[in-house]
């Protein structure tokens, strides 16, 4: 452990407050192969806090509620295949944002999914 963040953290780690966070954890489990690392309930039935580790980032969550309302969150994560992941996104039940595509002048192709929660996820791969 760092002086300042546990080993192995990021410096920056995206954090959602979302209707249903479960979820939102099965959808990051199922696409990206997200890694539970730490979880901490309420006793009734909400995560007040959750982590899981996507690659070489992390990303944190709350299940909104009370004076935590929900906030949908864009978040943008770069993977080996940007078209077998957005299938196994709507697979996961998340709907289409947009169908991964290569613009012009841009070197990534990327596409769009959102999770059940309303969270816009944008998946690219370099080519």
């Amino acid at each position: 452990m760092s002086a300042y963040k546990p080993q192995g953290y990021p410096s920056l780690s995206p954090y959602i407050m979302a209707r249903g966070g479960q979820s939102v954890i099965d959808f990051v489990t199922a696409v990206f192969d997200a890694t539970p690392l730490r979880r901490f309930d309420d006793g009734q039935g909400h995560i007040m806090h959750a982590e899981m580790r996507i690659d070489d980032s992390v990303i944190m969550l709350a299940d909104a509620h009370g004076d935590w309302p929900a906030v949908p969150a864009w978040v943008h994560v770069y993977v080996a295949d940007v078209d077998a992941t957005y299938k196994r996104a709507l697979a996961a039940g998340g709907s289409s944002v947009q169908e991964p595509q290569q613009r012009p002048g841009d070197p990534d192709r990327r596409g769009g999914v959102a999770d059940p929660s309303g969270n816009q996820w944008w998946i690219s791969t370099q080519v």
